[in-house]
């Protein structure tokens, strides 16, 4: 499924799983995860708004995705309780050939240099979405940092406005 060509039907309700690697060598923390998926703006964008726990706390999140077909400097906008530190993340996005929406930015890490982070959000059907979250080095190494798996619970039907 084409995911930005079909963001307004996966508007709803979803739960499932969400994964957090802190770093590759420590054990996957696990927890519950909802979501709800709406649009705005006559469908130019959607918003994925998010819950999940680490250690029993609670934690929040918000994407928005730009709905267009050619990318911009600004595709995607993340924030969330426990990664962004109170700062939004802009992400540079595409489709790529299997209809999944990547989107790349970058962070700061000081003293050194910025780091990189990588959403991959696939719609494997129109009840089922996979959000994988990638954190990558100064040298392009890429490491899974949070695979989250939604099943839909229910649908919220999207009308656009005249």
């Amino acid at each position: 499924m084409n995911v930005r060509a079909q963001l307004s039907t996966l508007v709803g309700q979803w739960h499932g799983t969400n994964r957090l690697w802190v770093s590759p060598h420590n054990p996957v923390r696990e927890s519950e995860t909802t979501a709800a998926i709406a649009v705005a703006a006559r469908e130019s964008f959607a918003t994925v708004t998010y819950t999940w726990e680490d250690g029993g706390r609670p934690q929040d999140g918000l994407l928005i995705i730009r709905n267009a077909p050619d990318p911009s400097p600004e595709d995607m906008t993340w924030i969330d309780s426990w990664h962004t530190g109170g700062k939004f993340l802009l992400l540079r996005g595409e489709t790529d050939n299997e209809g999944r929406i990547s989107a790349f930015g970058t962070y700061a890490a000081p003293p050194g240099p910025d780091w990189g982070w990588r959403i991959l959000i696939e719609a494997a059907t129109a009840d089922r979405i996979r959000i994988l979250m990638y954190n990558v080095s100064p040298n392009g190494n890429e490491a899974l940092a949070v695979e989250t798996e939604y099943s839909r619970t229910t649908a919220v039907r999207s009308e656009s406005r005249g």
